[in-house]
């Protein structure tokens, strides 16, 4: 299962033909990214912010067979049930050979015990950092500590030249954090991975 980072929270999936996005921005919503210019088979918004939910802009490929089954997770965007910024969705994506990855959307709340157990197994874990929208940096690194993925990648977070200016910077999270590896914007997800929490460069970040 190959996973690039396109900057934001959005990822692309692809395996066997088939392409998978999650949460594409809109153009000019997020500071600093370039507009997306992708195709896939299947688009999935974790909610309805125009920096998650542009499935109108990206573009269709040919049907092809779909390799992945898709659960979700209903949650909340803030700490007070949605008063603030509504719901969310945590997206669970599973291939045929049982490779498991989870994007947790805007995730802006503790997750219950049973939410806990759902996501347990996972080889990926793409999670918030940047706080103010979403959870704070600690609630994240505690979070990913107790879903315990192989990969946790950090994502909505600010960077030098992008991301909103009232998010957190990477850093906040990863000094929170051992075992950190770097990687360029796409990275190979399979099984029996080393525990690491992986650092990626968006691939449509500025000056790139």
């Amino acid at each position: 299962m190959k996973l690039t980072w396109l900057g934001h929270s959005c990822f692309k999936i692809e395996e066997n033909g088939f392409t998978l996005i999650l949460d594409p921005y809109s153009n000019n919503t997020v500071p600093g990214y370039l507009d997306l210019k992708e195709e896939a088979n299947l688009v999935l918004c974790s909610h309805g912010h125009g920096d998650h939910c542009a499935a109108d802009i990206i573009d269709k490929k040919e049907d092809a067979e779909n390799p992945f089954t898709v659960e979700t997770i209903d949650t909340w965007h803030d700490e007070v049930q949605g008063a603030k910024r509504g719901a969310n969705k945590i997206t669970i994506i599973t291939d045929k050979d049982g490779v498991k990855v989870i994007h947790m959307g805007d995730i802006g709340c503790e997750l219950t015990d049973e939410q806990y157990a759902a996501l347990q197994g996972a080889d990926a874990l793409m999670i918030p950092v940047g706080g103010f929208y979403t959870v704070e940096p600690a609630l994240a690194k505690k979070m990913a500590d107790r879903i315990g993925a192989a990969v946790t990648i950090p994502m909505h977070y600010r960077g030098i030249n992008f991301g909103y200016p009232v998010i957190a910077e990477l850093n906040d999270f990863a000094d929170l954090c051992a075992d950190i590896q770097l990687y360029g914007s796409s990275l190979e997800i399979t099984k029996g991975m080393m525990k690491q929490t992986a650092i990626m460069v968006p691939q449509y970040a500025p000056g790139r």
